[in-house]
């Protein structure tokens, strides 16, 4: 069996968001008990992530880090036709993950105590995301 659906979320810019109990419910509507979950972000400028949900330092810690590897507006970028964040935000995106498969049990996606799923926005200003969610099992 396979269940298909698409989620919008409106970003406040650069940050991440966690989406886990949205991803949960979705899993939870497809009736599916046991499969896979998979979750794909459909722009070139976000990315998703399986982090740690107890402590936001560190999310403010990776943010930090990417901020070091890949500095907005560096002139090494041709592309900066939206800003001097476009660029970078393709990299980060690269460099992160624009889709995660997560195992389904017992009609849930079996994510550690200390996980969460994270939609992380690349740019500075806000944006409209659209992820698609799709459940596949029996």
């Amino acid at each position: 069996m396979v269940f298909q659906q698409k989620l919008t979320f409106s970003t406040s810019g650069r940050s991440t968001i966690n989406i886990t109990s949205q991803i949960q419910q979705i899993v939870a509507q497809s009736a599916i008990q046991t499969g896979t979950c998979h979750v794909f972000v459909q722009h070139t400028s976000a990315s998703l992530m399986l982090c740690e949900n107890a402590d936001p330092d560190v999310r403010v810690d990776l943010e930090t880090y990417m901020q070091h590897i890949v500095p907005d507006g560096d002139v090494m970028f041709r592309h900066q036709d939206e800003g001097p964040d476009d660029m970078s935000a393709h990299i980060r995106t690269v460099l992160t993950n624009p889709d995660l498969t997560m195992p389904v049990s017992t009609g849930r996606c079996e994510l550690g105590i200390w996980q969460g799923i994270y939609l992380w926005e690349h740019r500075t200003l806000g944006h409209h995301r659209q992820l698609t969610i799709t459940v596949q099992g029996e």
